[in-house]
């Protein structure tokens, strides 16, 4: 049985992969039937490409269409990244 789970696991880690990939480039043929075929099976999967589905657009929507594509400047990374470390 703990081989399933750890098999599992290590398929839902390369899914979440998939689906962020996916946001950003064209997948393969072959990537999109391995999302797919996990995705019929896993609920979780699922679900966590609608929040990253919606997480994408709230961010296009506050700094505007093809925001995930854009390039922050420098100052602006470095902020964010400083904002992050205070967690």
């Amino acid at each position: 049985m703990q081989n399933v789970m750890k098999r599992m696991l290590e398929t839902c880690k390369k899914t979440t992969e998939l689906i962020d990939k996916q946001l950003l480039t064209p997948l393969t043929f072959k990537e999109k039937m391995q999302l797919q075929a996990h995705k019929a099976m896993c609920k979780t999967c699922s679900a966590y490409e609608n929040q990253s589905k919606l997480i994408d657009s709230f961010i296009g929507s506050w700094f505007g269409k093809d925001a995930s594509k854009s390039k922050l400047e420098e100052e602006k990374k470095n902020k964010i990244i400083d904002e992050i470390n205070k967690l």
